[in-house]
């Protein structure tokens, strides 16, 4: 399986292709600069590792697809949050300890960076050297579908601009839908079936969002690379908001409970589970959870 040193050097691959040809002596330079702002240095890239995971848990007998997909699922989570970061979404000064895209390069560049960065994650897909060609498509179609409507992240960040939107639906699409397709992605690039492990990545996505629900109230910005107090500076519809602080807790380790059951039997099974563990503890610390 494809370490986080070669996770790394593939997302440097795809992002140093984009780069060449943005820098040719016809390309806009200034785009290549915030392409890689966008992706370097990453976040704890949880969904990649998903992707990695199950389908090492699968067999893993396609590694060029599995991480073909695993890049395409970073970039378009990189994208998401160059696009939350805007000044019409959350206008969020810093990302990951860093000036935000829009901060750095202003605000039409930082648009064209997300958009860049969407084309460039089926770029990657279009153009992998799979040994199973015909598993290509269907990783497309789901990761299409994480992408855009009615249930993807771009629905999520639509919901944003409706008037009233139930809290679920709109979670699992913001968040959710790209967790969701992490594990489904992962089974299909090792010829497995998507629906056993769709499960996990839909419960975790939500806790995931639950999380940053909680953090968004307790954390600390330093810490966390980014603003906090987002959601009620927005009037955003949180967990922390509908159910309490303590409820938003509850619901957080009752969703990790849930996305540990998910995981299938199979040789994989514990080293999931630890990863799941490890990082509901990273994003909601035992010392957060007794304070509340």
């Amino acid at each position: 399986m494809a370490t986080a040193e070669s996770l790394k050097q593939a997302l440097e691959e795809a992002i140093g292709s984009a780069i060449a040809l943005s820098e040719s002596p016809h390309g806009p330079g200034l785009l290549a600069q915030a392409y890689h702002h966008a992706v370097f240095p990453g976040g704890a890239r949880i969904r990649p590792q998903l992707t990695l995971a199950v389908a090492k848990a699968c067999g893993h007998d396609d590694p060029e697809l599995t991480t073909a997909a695993a890049v395409a699922l970073e970039l378009l989570h990189c994208a998401s949050l160059v696009h939350d970061d805007l000044p019409c979404f959350d206008d969020a000064a810093t990302r990951r300890g860093q000036p935000s895209v829009h901060k750095k390069f202003g605000e039409r560049i930082a648009v064209l960076t997300g958009d860049g960065l969407i084309v460039l994650a089926f770029q990657v897909l279009a153009t992998v050297k799979s040994k199973h060609p015909e598993r290509v498509a269907s990783v497309i179609s789901v990761i299409a579908q994480a992408t855009g409507a009615p249930d993807g992240i771009v629905a999520g960040q639509a919901w944003e601009c409706e008037p009233k939107a139930n809290l679920r639906d709109y979670q699992r699409a913001k968040t959710g839908a790209l967790f969701a397709a992490a594990t489904a992605c992962g089974a299909l690039t090792a010829g497995a079936h998507a629906d056993s492990w769709r499960p996990l990545g839909e419960w975790l996505g939500e806790a995931y969002q639950v999380a940053d629900d909680i953090r968004d109230v307790v954390g600390d910005p330093d810490s966390l690379g980014k603003p906090v107090g987002q959601d009620i500076a927005h009037d955003r519809q949180s967990s922390a908001r509908e159910l309490g602080l303590f409820g938003a807790v509850q619901n957080f380790e009752l969703l990790v409970g849930k996305a540990i059951r998910a995981i299938p039997s199979c040789p994989g099974a514990p080293y999931l589970r630890s990863l799941v563990l490890s990082e509901s503890e990273r994003l909601v610390p035992r010392e957060v959870l007794e304070r509340v």
